[in-house]
């Protein structure tokens, strides 16, 4: 007989993400483009990192998935927003892909996880996410691609979430409060602004752990 001190206990099932946030899979996006219509104005870079959970069930960011962007035909470009990214549209070495391509380059990743992780679909994470997700379907329009993994209208906004934990809505300032390093000179490219973000979400979602089943 085996006495009750000494039992083996049943094994923990890991984590799932797919329980986290009801069959979503987070996935930070940023957009860089050349102005703040997204009817009017240009992408040009688009930036995803798909969120995991590590051994422990904490969230952490994943691998980074990005394109750069042809203007698509008829679409504007404001000088005062190239001014803020540094986007050098004509640069030799931009290898910017048409619309259609640029997005299936970064939503392949996305629905690979997606699947890895049994959710139902992904929802956009963003600093002030909306604007991602309306450029993001905007583009998605124009180029008839039919296989975006995004909820169209649903999303988690940092800029909501930095208030909450630091008392910080702009993006530099509530990294920096969560214990992150800034760097200016990177600021405003897609691929170091979604990787400070998700880097934010993950230390404010990780605060805040849901309670096991029956606990």
């Amino acid at each position: 007989m085996i006495d009750a001190g000494t039992a083996p206990k049943p094994a923990t099932a890991p984590p799932r993400l797919n329980t986290r946030f009801r069959g979503f899979l987070p996935v930070v996006v940023d957009v860089e483009t050349g102005g703040f219509d997204w009817n009017r104005h240009a992408l040009l870079e688009i930036a995803v990192v798909p969120l995991e959970l590590d051994k422990n069930g904490l969230l952490i960011p994943g691998v980074t998935a990005s394109a750069h962007v042809v203007p698509a035909l008829g679409l504007e470009i404001d000088p005062k927003s190239l001014e803020v990214t540094g986007i050098d549209i004509d640069h030799p070495f931009r290898d910017a892909k048409p619309e259609r391509v640029a997005l299936e380059n970064v939503f392949a990743p996305v629905r690979e996880a997606v699947k890895r992780h049994g959710c139902q679909r992904a929802i956009l994470v963003g600093h002030n996410a909306h604007f991602d997700l309306n450029f993001l379907n905007a583009a998605v329009a124009r180029s008839g691609h039919k296989r975006n993994p995004f909820h169209p209208f649903s999303v988690f906004d940092t800029v909501t979430l930095g208030g909450l934990a630091y008392g910080q809505t702009v993006l530099a300032r509530a990294v920096q409060a969560a214990g992150f390093e800034w760097n200016a000179e990177e600021a405003h490219s897609a691929v170091y602004d979604a990787e400070r973000t998700a880097q934010l979400f993950c230390k404010v979602v990780n605060a805040w752990p849901l309670p096991l089943p029956g606990a």
